[in-house]
């Protein structure tokens, strides 16, 4: 899945909110709708996007030549008697189902799935995850401590802005951890984050990345679970979210590939595949709060809670995430991205609010001051008591 930076803000103990530098003009991609607020997003002299520079560059890439690579990854790893030979991270949700789906049965590979266990489950994310192991896979899932979790996500909205941190530490280590033990060294991933959405582009040449270094930069927002030691979480109760030491890693010759390498990735047409091939069911509201699509993230009744800080931190939703994506996909014009982003972009996530205040043990009064504290005054004003946008995409 694809993860708005959240280390914007990291609060030590007995110290005033910490706040990152950002560029305090707010300006959009003048291709798609997603603003310099992005944290590692680049825009040329033109305008334009590093994500949207990706994209036209990606068109150009020959990708015979990589699905050849893909097919030769596979032939050195694949097993002669059918025991598990990769690894694929994934939820049941349309892009590791896709992954998991292609590499088993159009590639010959016997994935073993491993699963980081949403915060609260939706009954649609029940529904497709048992889909996905009826579709024919095998599968590990890790699921933390039910208090040090809730515990872990309450701290992280306070601290960082993100109720997602414990989720996105499992999710990326949990994968390595199995690898290791399984001695498993292949694991893949589906699509590269930083160049697909905007951000570091030092991997988009390679279908690898750096797992120490880039788990902390690209995906821990540099606040690794050891941070929490610090506001009372004992550090036996985080080792559960570290992946296994760098030398158990070297040991195996773990490497963690990207899909999105070897085959051109789009968002829509992985949906499409995996109704044909999964039985994956889309949100049955028709859409999901703060967007107008209906088949990314809907497992976790805590998606939407991190998608609307990322509104409150950065001025960029769920809709611009979406609409960007698809915009550089051929599936809408900017003009067309523009009018969901300014519809449905900050929507309000109600539908689990209530189970939210509760997981978290937050009143809404608490929660308010909490998102309130993330405003920055470059993106945001108050007329009135009223919240509004100091700039919006057109």
């Amino acid at each position: 899945m694809e993860s708005l930076e959240a280390g914007q803000r990291i609060v030590r103990v007995g110290e005033e909110p910490l706040r990152a530098a950002a560029p305090t003009d707010v300006r959009y991609c003048t291709r798609c709708v997603i603003s310099n607020q992005r944290p590692r997003i680049r825009f040329d002299s033109d305008g334009v996007c590093s994500a949207c520079q990706f994209a036209e560059r990606k068109a150009r890439i020959d990708w015979t030549v990589r699905e050849l690579e893909l097919s030769e990854l596979c032939d050195r790893h694949r097993s002669r008697d059918g025991s598990f030979d990769v690894i694929v991270p994934g939820s049941g949700g349309k892009d590791s189902g896709y992954v998991a789906h292609q590499l088993k049965y159009r590639y010959g590979m016997h994935p073993l799935t491993v699963t980081w266990a949403p915060h609260l489950y939706t009954d649609v994310g029940r529904k497709n995850f048992q889909a996905f192991i009826n579709a024919g896979f095998d599968n590990i899932m890790g699921t933390p401590n039910g208090k040090v979790h809730a515990r872990l996500t309450r701290l992280a909205l306070e601290h960082m802005g993100d109720p997602f941190q414990p989720f996105v530490y499992g999710v990326k280590s949990l994968p390595i951890r199995i690898a290791t033990s399984f001695h498993i060294p292949l694991v893949m991933y589906g699509e590269n984050g930083e160049v697909e959405y905007g951000g570091d582009d030092k991997n988009e040449d390679r279908p690898t990345h750096d797992i120490a270094g880039d788990l902390l930069k690209h995906y821990w927002s540099g606040v690794g679970p050891m941070e929490w030691t610090k506001y009372g979480v004992a550090a036996a109760d985080l080792r559960y979210y570290m992946p296994p030491p760098p030398e158990e890693v070297e040991r195996v010759g773990v490497q963690c590939h990207f899909f999105s390498y070897y085959r051109r990735w789009v968002p829509q047409e992985n949906y499409y595949y995996c109704i044909d091939n999964i039985g994956f069911t889309p949100n049955p509201d028709g859409r999901s709060e703060g967007t107008y699509s209906k088949y990314a993230s809907i497992d976790d009744k805590v998606d939407g809670f991190h998608y609307y800080l990322g509104f409150i931190k950065f001025g960029i939703g769920r809709a611009t995430s979406d609409a960007a994506h698809e915009i550089r996909d051929g599936h809408l014009t900017r003009d067309e991205g523009v009018v969901l982003v300014r519809r449905y972009d900050g929507e309000f996530p109600s539908k689990y609010f209530t189970d939210f205040l509760a997981y978290t043990g937050l009143s809404e009064t608490e929660f308010t001051a909490i998102v309130d504290s993330y405003r920055s005054p470059h993106i945001w004003a108050n007329d009135k008591g009223e919240w509004r946008l100091r700039s919006q995409v057109a």
